[in-house]
């Protein structure tokens, strides 16, 4: 509701909707009794104050025909809609869980069902199944079904793919259990919201079908029939055929208008609030006066998801400019998430709220959207740990580079590629301007991460964020991008978040380490005390799992036994205690990250 009150489309199409609806349970109870009686004495009457529309060849008044025939308009569009959307669905889901041969079948009947006009599928059927109100019906409902198949075959083709599907598949799940239970729960959402634009589609084909004869048949009437009753005196009398035409209009604009703001509302990324799922945030006070030198400040930064999940909480860090502060932890610790909120990229249905999210000075969460998107765009530099998932592989790479400088610099294409191809250069990827030319594909993949990095220095990054950036390289290669990241930090003065799970590489890397475990800061230290003065038993743990030289290769290899808890399984003490030697009772209670050394913080009761 807050996103549909925000801008004058959702406000208009709410009242819009809000109206029809109104109108449809109202409307028979209020004037049935009027549009039914006839009175021989106002035949074919027009415009008059008794009969604002006129009346018709039996003199019943068309404004309360109108108005009475909105629930039977109404209640035929949701009818078509559910029956297309069924069918849509169930034949667009299919493809994912059948096999191949039957599954390409499906699909080529998808193709040649979307490529068939969708007025004449609706005519064609509508004959067949006879006219009137049910022949309609199920010609609207065939004409919608192509487009929801091809819209659930999309997300679906996405979902097949998932390790939950496969395991599923091999523990012998029902291929129909596989796409009600694994398949169409994940992608309802964007189902439910096309609902909406295609029920107002429904409703202008539906009045259409009635207007050309196929549809409603007397002595039924929709707005359609209406229209269709009145079209011959429209020259005479407008009024009469502008009444049912303007009910037409306007509940396909309010249902169409209310489907591409939920839409779009469900397209945004959560941003940060001060408070995501009545949580309650710390107040000012507690929190601290802000950190004035801080390129990145972050206090009680909370992520969550519906369903009680909850991969981030109340993590708080700061990054001063030319340093390297490591995040790490083990894969699901929410490294990631924490960088996605502080990046304004969490998905929707995420919510983010945080008692304090300033970047380069400027609180993230007060900025307005143009002004936020301009720092992120300019201050903020992302590179993810997929250069492939990063770089558009449609578009060259010189092109994607030089999109920064024009969307958030205002410079001309020229001056900006010509910038992407020095900024190529700096990263040290050979023949840059033969580089920027080509695509994604076409470069290995360090260069690729190079390329990355290089669109991060497009404009004066203040801070960098790198999310795990040499997870898939070899050795050799991710050591030459360490280099790189150490030497742009250097040279720019940026603060620098860097996430990964290698605590090896942050050894290397970093002047300070941020550990997490199940969504919470568990320690941060400098990094010269890591090998050897680490307080947390998580962070020994991570430690001691790092082979040397001096490692016996004859022993099995040091790990952590047991697994980190889920994000909805959080328990409300130390997360860590039922993998932990050292828990006591006193475990059960969540412990407070406090100062244990000077620069050195660990939320842990047996810390020795």
């Amino acid at each position: 509701m807050r996103h549909l009150l925000r801008t004058p489309a959702g406000i208009a199409g709410t009242l819009l909707v809000t109206l029809m609806v109104i109108l449809a349970i109202a409307g028979p109870l209020v004037w049935g009794a009027e549009a039914e009686r006839i009175d021989s004495a106002v035949i074919l009457q027009g415009s008059s104050a008794a009969h604002p529309l006129g009346t018709d060849n039996l003199g019943r008044d068309i404004l309360a025909r109108v108005l009475v025939a909105g629930r039977l308009s109404l209640t035929l569009a949701m009818i078509a809609t559910l029956i297309g959307a069924t069918a849509g669905v169930i034949l667009g889901a299919l493809p994912s869980v059948l096999p191949r041969r039957a599954a390409r079948l499906v699909t080529g009947t998808v193709n040649a069902l979307v490529a068939f006009p969708g007025l004449l599928l609706a005519m064609f059927t509508a004959v067949i199944a006879g006219l009137g109100a049910r022949g309609a019906v199920l010609g609207i409902g065939a004409a919608i079904a192509p487009g929801f198949a091809r819209i659930t075959q999309t997300l679906a083709a996405s979902v097949a793919g998932a390790d939950y599907v496969a395991v599923a598949r091999m523990l012998g799940v029902s291929r129909w259990r596989v796409m009600t239970r694994h398949v169409l729960p994940n992608i309802a959402e964007p189902l439910i919201l096309n609902l909406t634009q295609a029920l107002g589609n429904a409703l202008l084909a539906l009045a259409g079908m009635s207007f050309l004869g196929l549809g409603v048949q007397p002595p039924s009437f929709d707005w359609g029939r209406l229209l269709f009753d009145g079209f011959g005196r429209i020259y005479a009398t407008p009024a009469v055929a502008l009444g049912p035409a303007a009910a037409i209009a306007l509940a396909g604009i309010g249902f169409n208008l209310l489907g591409d703001v939920l839409a779009r509302a469900a397209s945004r990324r959560a941003t940060p609030t001060d408070a995501a799922a009545g949580r309650a945030v710390p107040e000012a006070g507690e929190l601290g006066e802000p950190d004035p030198d801080a390129v990145l400040e972050v206090r009680d930064l909370t992520v969550t998801f519906p369903g009680g999940v909850t991969p981030v909480r109340g993590l708080s860090l700061t990054v001063a400019p030319g340093e390297i502060v490591g995040l790490v932890g083990e894969s699901g610790s929410g490294k990631s998430l924490t960088a996605a909120a502080i990046g304004g990229l969490v998905p929707y249905p995420g919510e983010v709220s945080a008692g304090r999210l300033r970047m380069c000075g400027a609180d993230v969460r007060e900025l307005p959207e143009a002004e936020c998107r301009k720092l992120l765009g300019t201050s903020l530099a992302m590179v993810f740990q997929d250069p492939m998932a990063a770089l558009n592989p449609a578009l060259k790479v010189g092109g994607q580079l030089a999109e920064v400088a024009t969307v958030h610099q205002g410079a001309s294409r020229a001056e900006a590629f010509a910038r992407a191809v020095d900024r190529l250069e700096h990263v040290r990827i050979p023949e840059p301007a033969a580089r920027a030319r080509q695509h994604p594909h076409e470069l290995s993949g360090g260069m690729r991460q190079r390329a990355v990095i290089a669109m991060g220095l497009m404009g004066a990054p203040r801070l960098i964020i790198a999310d795990e950036p040499t997870t898939a390289l070899d050795v050799t290669v991710q050591r030459e991008i360490l280099r790189l990241l150490r030497e742009v930090t250097d040279e720019t003065g940026a603060a620098t978040l860097f996430i990964s799970h290698d605590i090896a590489v942050i050894g290397e890397l970093c002047h300070r380490v941020v550990v997490m475990y199940a969504g919470r800061v568990v320690e941060e230290l400098p990094v010269e005390e890591l090998a050897s003065g680490a307080a947390h038993p998580y962070t020994r743990a991570l430690v001691a799992s790092l082979p040397d030289m001096e490692t016996d290769r004859s022993l099995p290899l040091a790990s952590i036994p047991g697994r980190q808890p889920s994000p909805a399984e959080v328990p409300g003490g130390c997360a860590f205690a039922d993998r932990c030697e050292l828990a006591s009772a006193k475990c059960a209670e969540l412990p407070p990250l406090i100062p244990y050394r000077a620069g050195h913080r660990v939320a842990c009761w047996e810390a020795k």
